[in-house]
Parts: C-alpha cells; sequence; structure tokens
C-alpha cells in the first residue's frame, strides 16, 4: 500500500492489464467455464489509475458506513473518518426493537464497513478523498418510487426486516462494483498487492450480501406473504435496469432440485447472486454510477439519489 504514491501516474485500462498478465492467460481467466454463460466482465469506461479506482471504492464504502453505523449506533463515521473537508450526510437514524441476535448483526456488518473505509483512507494517504455529501432520506423515497413500492420508505424506522431490505440495495452492487473495478489495476498496483487487498474486501461485501438475501429468503419461506421479500425483487428490477442487469431476483424455492449422480441444474437464487457458472456479475464504473445517481443510461449525469453532490474524485460523471 505505500507504493500508490509511486502508481498514481500509471495508466489501469484493459489493453494494459491484458498486458500486463498476458493476454492469453486473462482472456482464459475471465472465461470462466466458458459456453455462452461463462463469466464476461462489463465493458470497462475509461482509463484511470490506481488512486482513481480506490477512491472510488471509497465513496462507495463511505456510504455503506454511514448507513450501516447510524443504524447500529445512531450516529456515523467520526470525524477522524470522513476526511478534512466532508459533505454532510442526511438522515440515517438507530434502527430500534431489536433482539440482541439482530442487533449484534447490525454491530458487525457496521464495524466491517467502518473499517473498509479506515483501510482505504489509510492505503491512499494524502490521496483519500472526504466523504462526498451523502443522503439516505429522500434517496430511499425516490428509489421506492421507482421500484413500485411505494412513495415512502425508511429503512431505519420499520424495524430490522425493513432495514435488512435497505441493505439489499446496497451489497450486490457493492460486489458487482469491485469484480468490475478488479481488471483496471494496473500491473504495478497487482505487484502492490492492490487486488489481492480488493478481492478480500468483496468476499466481506459478499458474506454480507449473502446473508441479506439468505435471511429475506428464509422469511419468505416461513411466511408466503411476507412482502419485503418483494419489495427487495422490486429493487433488483430497477438496480436492472439502471445498471445494466446483472441481477439475480430470490426466489422461494418449490418443489425438489432435480439430482443426478453427476450434475444439478442451477438451483432458485437463495445465497449468491451470478451467472449460470456460479461466477459473481461485475458491473462497470458508468453502471455502478448510475445506480447509486438513481438515472438511467446516459453521459454527463454527475449526481443524484444517494450522492446529491456526486462522488469525489475523478469518477464521479457518467460517461454513457
Amino acid at each position: 500500500m505505500d507504493k500508490l504514491s509511486e502508481l498514481s501516474n500509471r495508466s489501469l485500462n484493459r489493453r494494459k492489464f491484458l498486458a500486463g498478465v498476458g493476454a492469453a492467460g486473462a482472456a482464459t481467466a475471465l472465461a470462466g467455464c466458458g459456453g455462452p454463460n461463462a463469466y464476461q466482465p462489463a465493458a470497462m469506461s475509461s482509463s484511470y489509475n490506481d488512486v482513481d479506482i480506490l477512491n472510488f471504492a471509497l465513496n462507495l464504502e463511505y456510504l455503506e458506513a454511514e448507513f450501516y453505523l447510524r443504524a447500529a449506533t445512531g450516529s456515523g463515521l467520526s470525524a477522524a473518518d470522513a476526511g478534512t473537508s466532508p459533505g454532510a450526510v442526511t438522515g440515517g437514524a438507530q434502527v430500534t426493537g431489536l433482539n440482541t441476535a439482530q442487533q449484534n448483526i447490525l454491530n458487525e456488518i457496521a464495524y466491517d464497513e467502518q473499517q473498509h473505509v479506515r483501510f482505504l483512507r489509510s492505503a491512499l494517504g494524502s490521496a483519500a478523498v472526504s466523504r462526498p455529501a451523502i443522503d439516505l432520506t429522500a434517496s430511499f423515497n425516490a428509489l421506492a418510487s421507482a421500484a413500485g413500492i411505494g412513495s415512502t420508505f425508511n429503512p431505519f424506522g420499520g424495524g430490522f426486516d425493513a432495514f435488512i431490505t435497505g441493505a439489499f440495495v446496497f451489497e450486490d452492487v457493492g460486489v458487482t462494483a469491485y469484480s468490475g473495478a478488479a481488471p483496471l489495476i494496473s500491473t504495478a498496483g497487482i505487484a502492490a498487492g492492490l487486488l489481492s487487498a480488493a478481492a478480500g474486501i468483496q468476499a466481506v461485501e459478499a458474506y454480507h450480501a449473502g446473508y441479506v438475501r439468505t435471511y429475506l429468503t428464509a422469511q419468505a419461506i416461513l411466511n408466503p406473504t411476507y412482502a419485503f421479500l418483494g419489495y427487495a425483487n422490486k429493487v433488483s428490477a430497477l438496480r436492472a435496469t439502471l445498471g445494466g442487469g446483472n441481477e439475480t431476483p430470490l426466489t422461494v424455492p418449490t418443489g425438489t432440485v432435480p439430482v443426478t449422480a453427476t450434475s444439478i441444474v442451477q438451483p432458485s437464487s437463495i445465497v449468491a447472486a451470478t451467472s449460470a457458472n456460479a461466477i459473481a456479475y461485475a458491473r462497470n464504473t458508468d453502471q455502478v454510477l448510475h445506480i447509486v445517481y438513481g438515472t438511467a443510461n446516459g453521459a454527463g449525469v454527475k449526481s443524484g439519489a444517494f450522492f446529491p453532490n456526486g462522488l469525489n474524485g475523478k469518477i464521479t460523471v457518467t460517461q454513457s
């Protein structure tokens, strides 16, 4: 991580990535299991350096940290964790009425997201951007309206299930964002450990996403009239519209999955959002920006939804 200052001027486009690791080897690695459902990462937006990529991730971690910390404790990031000129955070409150197990779950995820912010800020040093302005009230209302689940939605005021549904908005996006950013890391950055660090953060985000998806599905199995699974799937459909598809809706399993001595068909989606090859989806920076800004495809989008004044850093405006 102390090599970041040496990497700030290195281009990170896909061509350089392929040249660094060997085009044939990269193509093999990215092809997954082959066939029509092989993993194909989303096309990358532009050429960015390693600092730009980590700052893009830091913006997203700021959002997740504020969301979970406020739910778990009633307070957000400390001043030391928010940067020298942080934007304001609107909304968010401690979720009440939780049992001990539910509170511990929120505490754990909030701690993880706080540490992701601290890790990235430490890695970036003086190059770290400050927390952008974040909206946790109007953004959810707009999202709920666009998704067709009502004109208002408060994940902080409806108990644990409402909060987990709000968490579903972020978690799958985080996993796909890290998958999409990985090929942008320069060969020097890979040697410096950036790819390994990003993979480690993505793994934790995937654990969070798996818990959220499993919880919502489990509740729907216990209660066929459980509304929050339907809300989550409407959010999933909206994300697909805004962010280039790459969604696997939650499904309550019915019947029996056909199993033979040598194979098993792809079951209903409960734990993971993946292709038929069981490989996580990827989103490029444009697709992620469209989701967090709450806008459909189009170039020149600079802000919206969760980031009312836009992100900080160099990756802030949609290109397509």
